[in-house]
């Protein structure tokens, strides 16, 4: 059986110190020596064979060089731009990420959050966050580093990076009153999601402010952020007795679910109904009609996330804000166009 190459052995072979050597292979310390210093180290450990000992280093540092990253869908495909933004920045600091997945239902991410702390990570991204997430909370309180993106707790003293809610649902409904559309409709998230209850109190202030009417009756609230809850959103909505000639729904895959009702009741969108997103998902160039959305910064969110957790496992927060607002954009596709009169329903 081969020998496990050592510190000692790269630094026999490099005729350096062992001390050198283990700077040269910590990714936060390699800047301590010369980038001449470090190349030898590394390319001499590449050439061994060296593969480090994260129990043992563990055990003097007392970290585990990981982090979780927890996500509530993993069928969702606006998280892993995400993931990959934070693993952008961790990976080459030698962080390895542990991905759990929800499914968002409470009772499965109180648990992949314990399953993260027994597994000794040294901080959490939560992309699951509820309103009022006990679990993450107490991991919190506990010492232990977190970050939400996408999301945020209330009241709460973890750092976020969240997305211009209120900024993205005034260039919505902005562009559909350009277009003519007065009675605009909203399919809500689920309100014990903060993006859920933030992108409806936007809608309703945006639709104050623009003086047009945002009766109770054109806004539905979904339980899921899914197609299923579009479907069934639009479906409740076309049941009412309310005219309305736009939807805006709080995020993509609930705008593809109403597209797809309307289409499955004779209604064209957007001659018949302009219908609008929010998130910007991959691969919405590919399905017609192209919707509307709003563009968040997805793998930019994620590095956001991982410097601020980086900055908190380090223990250099001075002066930094809790909450991270990224900025948006509108981007206009062939799901909206001019308002052609009020559709009664």
């Amino acid at each position: 059986m081969r020998n496990r190459v050592t510190l000692k052995d790269i630094a026999l072979h490099t005729g350096k110190h062992v001390s050198t050597v283990s700077r040269a292979l910590d990714p936060n310390r390699g800047h301590t020596i010369s980038a001449k210093a470090v190349e030898q180290v590394r390319a001499a450990a590449r050439n061994l064979g060296y593969r480090p000992n994260c129990l043992a280093a563990g055990l003097r540092t007392n970290r585990s060089m990981t982090v979780g990253i927890v996500i509530p869908d993993i069928t969702n495909v606006v998280f892993p731009p995400i993931v990959r933004g934070i693993e952008s920045i961790l990976d080459p600091l030698g962080y390895a990420s542990i991905l759990v997945n929800t499914d968002s239902e409470i009772e499965r991410g109180s648990r992949m959050v314990e399953v993260l702390r027994d597994r000794g990570v040294d901080g959490i991204v939560h992309a699951a966050a509820l309103l009022s997430d006990l679990a993450i909370a107490e991991a919190s309180d506990d010492g232990i580093p977190v970050v939400t993106v996408n999301r945020k707790l209330d009241r709460s003293r973890i750092p976020c990076v969240v997305n211009d809610e209120r900024g993205g649902l005034r260039l919505v409904v902005q562009h559909l009153v350009d277009l003519g559309h007065r009675n605009i409709a909203h399919i809500a998230g689920p309100q014990d999601l903060s993006t859920g209850k933030y992108r409806l109190n936007a809608f309703r202030q945006v639709m104050d402010q623009l003086d047009l009417p945002a009766a109770p009756g054109l806004t539905v609230t979904a339980k899921r952020f899914d197609e299923k809850q579009g479907k069934s959103c639009a479906s409740e909505l076309l049941s009412r007795n309310n005219a309305f000639t736009a939807i805006a729904c709080a995020n993509d895959r609930l705008a593809l679910g109403a597209i797809a009702h309307l289409k499955s009741n004779g209604i064209d969108c957007p001659r018949g109904i302009s219908v609008t997103g929010f998130n910007d998902m991959p691969f919405l160039d590919f399905i017609q009609p192209g919707l509307t959305t709003i563009r968040i910064k997805q793998f930019e969110a994620g590095q956001a996330a991982a410097k601020r957790l980086y900055e908190a496992m380090s223990g250099d927060e001075t002066d930094l804000p809790l909450e991270t607002v990224l900025p948006v954009e509108l981007i206009v596709r062939n799901s909206t166009d001019a308002c052609r009169g009020v559709r009664s329903t």
